[in-house]
């Protein structure tokens, strides 16, 4: 059931209970869960938090906690499957579920009991109807019929009468059973249309962010990070651009509120203070802590558009920036080393020569902030750099302990950490630039009719950097871009892409992302969580689909080439 007043049916419920908080493995979650946790300190709530990857995991915790708690709050997770039939929780379990997975579980929409969905409504959420799916008068009429067939059995009219009866009741049952089949297709396609497709919907962090804002209890540094959540959604491609600046807007009004209220304030000034600010800023990942020089060839804008994995690229680049005016000894140092008089007006200067270059996106906008006088960062940078903590692949790190250090850098606290992400984070953008380069070089990009298809081998560089979800999906979105860019084959322009990665030599398995194909007016809506399912079901592929995400999935290599064909088959 949907939550109407998340203050009185949520926070209130919760304020003198001790409470699990389930929490998926993304940054938005992350955000979300930062934001919880700092109410409920405020509150003095106690609470336990329990990172889980996927279905297996939350089931686990779910079970190990269900006998010391009675409310679970599931972040980024547990939308869009039945959970009263994976969990089977006790009967005052109560599960409210902050999820942007979408399209949420028709059951979880209509458990008034059990099931407390903390999703905004105003959303294209395009729910069925309770009558459509569900029918409450079958076992009355059931019964209507065995009596009525009882009293004709038991009555003592004449045989004659009781036949017409008869005749004319098991012209009724006839009829009521037609009637049913009916509306089981009926069900059928409308549930099939209602759940081909899975997107996405407003950000975790946003919801527990209003939430703040409610109970008038939202900070600084809770509005930072329901920017970061925001903007970890527009990194990873989940929703419309539309839709990311209806919600850039939503938060540029809370920003400009804090900042109006903090001017009168003495510490505005002060060595530890937090501003934010609304940005015009350049797609250029992370170039305020790198050279621009590298930042150019790195983001997947400029990358995909100069096409720099050629020779005519790598001369355009170099005609890009003697356009700008810029030395080649200032381009290629750190940002931060930069000469003061390029740095104050760069932004323009890059917009300029940008426009005379096709390239007319290259400001987005988006949020920055400075802590204290020297540290700045822009949304984007605190979201590479905490996925490249969290997909962090050190040896002898358990994925629990990337989780704690991903949320700690969120904190600006912990700058030092922060800055460990940023280097990782750099470390895996030129690992899926140069992958991006071998991929398109060696035509490893294969039509196979419906859709895109390319496999990294054991023994391609970096490849254990792509044995991880939002890594290898960020790979999948680049070289799907860089594809359209090179390809002369309109055809395949509209296709999505399929890719593969090796997940664990020792097991044999191989991780498998799909994408819808990337247009400007693209909704973001991706059908192959269903196609993976059937095409799975259809050839015994031993599979494991225990991602939040469904269209991310485990296969066993054997396998591989069977599933593609069922696939092919499937969406031909």
């Amino acid at each position: 059931m949907f939550v109407t007043d998340i203050r009185k049916e949520f926070y209130e419920v919760v304020a003198n209970q001790r409470v699990a908080l389930l929490v998926a493995p993304d940054i938005d979650a992350l955000c979300a869960c930062k934001i919880l946790q700092a109410l409920f300190h405020c509150d003095q709530i106690q609470y336990t938090l329990v990172p889980v990857t996927g279905w297996q995991d939350l089931g686990t915790a779910f079970f190990e906690h269900k006998k010391q708690f009675r409310y679970f709050v599931l972040i980024n997770c547990g939308a869009n499957v039945d959970l009263l039939e994976m969990l089977q929780p006790d009967d005052d379990s109560i599960l409210f579920i902050c999820d942007t997975h979408r399209p949420v579980d028709v059951v979880n929409v209509y458990n008034d009991t059990q099931i407390k969905l903390l999703i905004k409504q105003d959303d294209d959420l395009g729910v069925p109807l309770y009558d459509e799916i569900f029918r409450d008068d079958e076992d009355e009429e059931e019964e209507e019929g065995n009596d009525s067939g009882n009293e004709s059995d038991n009555g003592s009219e004449p045989s004659g009468k009781r036949r017409r009866f008869d005749e004319g009741e098991i012209e009724r049952r006839i009829e009521r059973q037609r009637e049913k089949r009916e509306w089981e297709a009926r069900r059928k396609e409308i549930l099939f249309d209602y759940e081909q497709y899975e997107y996405h919907g407003t950000s975790a962090a946003i919801m527990f962010f209003e939430l703040a804002w409610v109970l008038t209890k939202d900070t600084k540094d809770m509005l930072w990070w329901a920017v970061i959540g925001l903007t970890d959604q527009w990194v990873h491609d989940k929703i419309t651009n539309m839709k990311y600046v209806t919600d850039i807007g939503t938060m540029q009004r809370h920003v400009s509120r804090h900042n109006h209220r903090n001017e009168d304030e003495e510490n505005s000034l002060s060595i530890d203070c937090m501003r934010i600010s609304f940005e015009y800023d350049l797609r250029l990942t992370l170039y305020q802590h790198w050279s621009l020089y590298e930042s150019i060839s790195n983001s997947c804008y400029t990358s995909c558009h100069f096409k720099l994995w050629t020779l005519n690229g790598q001369k355009k680049l170099q005609e890009f920036l003697a356009d700008m005016g810029l030395p080649l000894k200032q381009v290629r140092q750190k940002f931060t080393s930069m000469d003061m008089s390029i740095k104050e007006n760069l932004r323009e200067v890059i917009e300029e020569s940008s426009n005379k270059f096709g390239l007319k996106d290259i400001r987005i906008q988006t949020f920055g902030v400075h802590f204290g006088f020297k540290n700045r960062f822009l949304a984007s940078d605190m979201v590479h750099a905490s996925t490249a903590l969290l997909e962090s692949t050190e040896k002898d790190k358990s994925e629990t302990d990337n989780f704690i250090k991903a949320l700690d850098s969120l904190s600006r606290s912990n700058l030092e950490r922060l800055h460990l992400g940023i280097d990782l984070a750099k470390k895996k953008l030129i690992a899926i630039q140069q992958t991006v380069a071998s991929c398109i070089c060696t035509n490893l990009i294969l039509s196979q009719g419906p859709f895109l298809y390319c496999y990294l081998t054991e023994g391609t560089p970096d490849v254990k950097l792509f044995s991880k979800p939002m890594a290898l999906t960020l790979l999948c979105k680049y070289l799907l871009k860089a594809f359209i860019q090179s390809t002369r084959n309109k055809r395949c322009r509209l296709l999505p892409l399929i890719m593969a990665a090796p997940k664990d030599v020792d097991k044999g398995t191989v991780l498998v992302v799909g994408i819808p194909p990337d247009a400007e007016t693209s909704d973001k809506k991706n059908f192959f969580g269903r196609a993976f399912e059937k095409a799975a079901e259809s050839t015994s592929s031993r599979t494991l689909h225990d991602h939040f995400d469904t269209s991310i999935i485990e296969l066993k290599t054997e396998d591989r080439s069977k599933f593609l064909d069922a696939l092919i088959t499937l969406l031909s």
